[in-house]
């Protein structure tokens, strides 16, 4: 189950996170945001102490400000939505530079932002310092469904073997001299999907049957068996823990 490259995400370093078994990081990534989800929306100061914590958890790892904040950009379009909330949504409104907004819908944007946006930044550290073969050899040893795990595999492998076979598509394209310009051109841009398809469809038979030729019979070898001490699972689970304390806090106060 091996990638031939690194993802574009990731950051090559030698940190302590970095060291941490796959699996750990996983279930620690999915427990933090389990906590933060749970957190009242009206603890506002709980989110700015989540927020440190992953701050701490970047700058254990090496991973510059720069580089996180430009991969949570891809939060936008929910950043968008939560911006439409405070004039769409109904309930008790309050005047705000002049604009009649909802407090519920004011509520609810607060909510969707930093709890999205905590979200996110966790999924980018793990994805920063976890190797995507790595990521599938953790998912593994989490008893994941080999099923997913496989198409997972799969999808991470030929993603790019489609994106350049999209990019050949173009350039012959452009080069006799089509440009996408209106509705009028749409009809060759389907065409080009369905040649596609048809390509992509008829390329993983070929890969189905060089497998099976190979002895695939429904599960893919584990190469490395990835396995944790227990100081590794106290180190991962340092993040979760801390967070489930500041989430019980900003319910009882």
């Amino acid at each position: 189950m091996g990638a031939g490259h690194a993802h574009k995400l990731y950051r090559h370093g030698h940190s302590p996170v970095h060291g941490l078994p796959p699996h750990t990081k996983l279930a620690a990534v999915f427990a933090f945001v389990v906590v933060v989800v749970s957190t009242p929306r009206e603890a506002m100061w709980a989110f700015g102490l989540y927020a440190a914590l992953l701050g701490t958890v970047a700058y254990v790892a090496r991973v510059p400000a720069g580089f996180l904040l430009r991969r949570l950009l891809i939060e936008v379009p929910f950043v968008a939505f939560a911006v439409l909330m405070p004039f769409v949504a109904e309930g008790e409104r309050v005047d705000v530079l002049g604009m009649s907004l909802s407090v519920n819908g004011l509520w609810g944007a607060w909510n969707v932002l930093a709890k999205g946006t905590l979200g996110v930044a966790a999924s980018v550290l793990l994805a920063a310092t976890t190797e995507l073969r790595e990521l599938l050899l953790g998912l593994q040893r989490l008893r994941l469904p080999p099923l997913l795990v496989q198409i997972a595999s799969f999808m991470i492998r030929y993603g790019d073997v489609i994106t350049d076979e999209m990019r050949r598509m173009r350039i012959a394209r452009e080069s006799r001299g089509f440009e996408a310009k209106g509705v009028r051109h749409w009809g060759v841009l389907a065409k080009s999907a369905g040649a596609l398809f048809i390509r992509s469809y008829e390329r993983g038979e070929r890969v189905h049957l060089a497998m099976v030729s190979r002895g695939y019979a429904g599960s893919m070898p584990v190469i490395d068996e990835v396995t944790a001490s227990r100081a590794q699972w106290s180190y991962a689970l340092a993040l979760p823990c801390a967070a489930l304390v500041v989430c019980l806090l900003g319910w009882a106060l």
